[in-house]
């Protein structure tokens, strides 16, 4: 089930094991999060996609909070195949799919107007920040607008999502007006906001934020702060429950 460099680490709200490999990506807290603030359909028939799926982190932690399929889309076949096995690992194969794609060719994926919620953890950073370039290609085409610019992300979410269909994007807070507007010339209007702090009195470094197709101009909730740690290297009870479903 491994490869060389491979490892299989542990999903430990979810129960889930999930296969890693540092030499191609490893999912962050930025995923967790994500599957945690996307609030999708339990038992209510849904189709419910995830882009820019990575190893199938998200993807598999959404599969503890619905009975609904779920599908996700990832352009790096190593990365598609760490996915596929992690979700054999599990016997998840009823429930999750993942499919080698190119997001910026949606429609030709998925059928127009047909997807009820959608998680996206999207490359954060402008093609020509050079100084954010990894050295290693698939850490790059993850974390930069190399394959997938901002705006033709948020066409292609538009272009699948139903009418009042929700996306959840986690992103970097430096970007949220790029989001904001972008997002409303595609029809997605920001609905709930959520920035997350490494510590309480420092500046947000994370945000997340769910959007919805055809939605009423404004009235976007701003939730109150997620602080990650509260001394060095404890996290907060808030996200001690998120990781681990218990307060201890």
């Amino acid at each position: 089930m491994l490869k060389d460099g491979e490892r299989l680490d542990r999903l430990e709200r979810e129960g889930l094991g999930i296969i890693q490999s540092p030499q191609v990506f490893s999912f962050s807290m930025d995923a967790v999060l994500l599957a945690d603030f996307a609030a999708i359909a339990h038992t209510r028939p849904a189709k419910i996609v995830d882009l820019c799926a990575g190893n199938g982190a998200v993807s598999l932690m959404l599969s503890a909070k619905t009975k609904n399929p779920i599908l996700g889309i990832e352009i790096q076949e190593e990365l598609v195949d760490m996915a596929k096995r992690s979700i054999e690992l599990n016997q998840l194969q009823e429930q999750v799919h993942i499919l080698q794609g190119d997001v910026r060719q949606l429609s030709s994926l998925i059928e127009k107007d047909s997807v009820d919620f959608i998680t996206c953890n999207p490359p954060y950073f402008k093609a020509l920040e050079s100084n954010q370039v990894h050295k290693k290609l698939a850490h790059t085409l993850a974390r930069h607008e190399i394959f997938l610019p901002l705006e033709e992300l948020l066409s292609a979410i538009s272009q699948v999502l139903k009418m009042r269909g929700k996306a959840y994007l986690v992103h970097r807070p430096d970007r949220l007006s790029d989001i904001i507007d972008l997002a409303r010339m595609y029809r997605l209007e920001p609905k709930r906001i959520r920035f997350v702090h490494p510590r309480a009195h420092k500046e947000a470094n994370i945000v997340l934020i769910e959007l919805m197709k055809d939605g009423s101009p404004g009235g976007a909730k701003i939730l109150p702060p997620l602080i990650v740690f509260e001394s060095e290297q404890v996290y907060t009870q808030e996200v001690r429950e998120i990781y681990y479903g218990t307060k201890s």
